[in-house]
């Protein structure tokens, strides 16, 4: 029985990492010179929390220091973003999911009001119960906390559930939940997101198999 379904944001929503990358480049290239190369947004930053990943990038900056600078970025990627669109396939499955009362959630590593933005640029603010953010909760991904936490909010269990993720951290998280997760392949490249524990990777939310998978899932 499918009961509930859990989506990262970036990258699986809507592919964003192009955006990310430049706002990030901006914002080092302002602060201090340094470049950043598609590789090493790949490995070192891609859906990482911006707690921790700002502390390695600004090693010298104390936490304040390192919060105004993400929230600098952040808004960088705003601007960067007045529009968005979803990933092909992902209304239709929205559309699935209500007709069939399944529970939906976003849970993201994302700022909220990266979240927030991101979801109005869509046109998909309404559509989800809840956004959980892994910054306002103990620990973000990942751990597999937010996505224990998604499981929680929305009253299901992991084996009714299917979640959504695109980064290696978040595969980590959703998997480490005991969550059947499914690998959007839009940031990495497939073999690596079943490396960190996906069952099936998509290119988007068309592919056959996915929806085979969901009418499995029904019985």
């Amino acid at each position: 029985m499918l009961t509930a379904l859990l989506f990262d944001l970036d990258g699986t929503l809507t592919d964003t990492d192009t955006l990310h990358l430049q706002a990030f480049r901006q914002l080092l290239h302002d602060h201090d010179g340094r470049e950043l190369t598609q590789a090493q947004f790949d490995a070192q930053v891609s859906g990482r929390s911006n707690g921790e990943l700002f502390a390695e990038l600004f090693p010298h900056a104390d936490k304040a220091q390192c919060q105004a600078l993400a929230e600098r970025k952040e808004a960088l990627f705003r601007e960067l973003a007045p529009e968005l669109k979803p990933l092909p396939g992902l209304l239709n499955l929205l559309d699935h999911a209500r007709a069939w009362d399944i529970g939906m959630c976003v849970v993201t590593n994302a700022p909220r009001l990266n979240a927030e933005h991101m979801l109005a640029a869509m046109g998909l603010q309404s559509r989800f119960e809840h956004v959980l953010v892994a910054d306002e909760l103990a620990r973000p991904k990942p751990d597999p906390l937010p996505y224990l936490t998604g499981l929680q909010r929305l009253e299901a269990v992991a084996g009714e559930a299917l979640a959504f993720e695109d980064s290696l951290p978040g595969v980590a998280a959703a998997s480490g939940a005991g969550i059947f997760t499914v690998g959007i392949a839009t940031t990495q490249a497939p073999e690596r997101l079943i490396e960190a524990g996906a069952k099936l990777v998509v290119k988007d939310f068309n592919d056959p198999r996915l929806w085979e998978l969901i009418e499995a899932m029904h019985g």
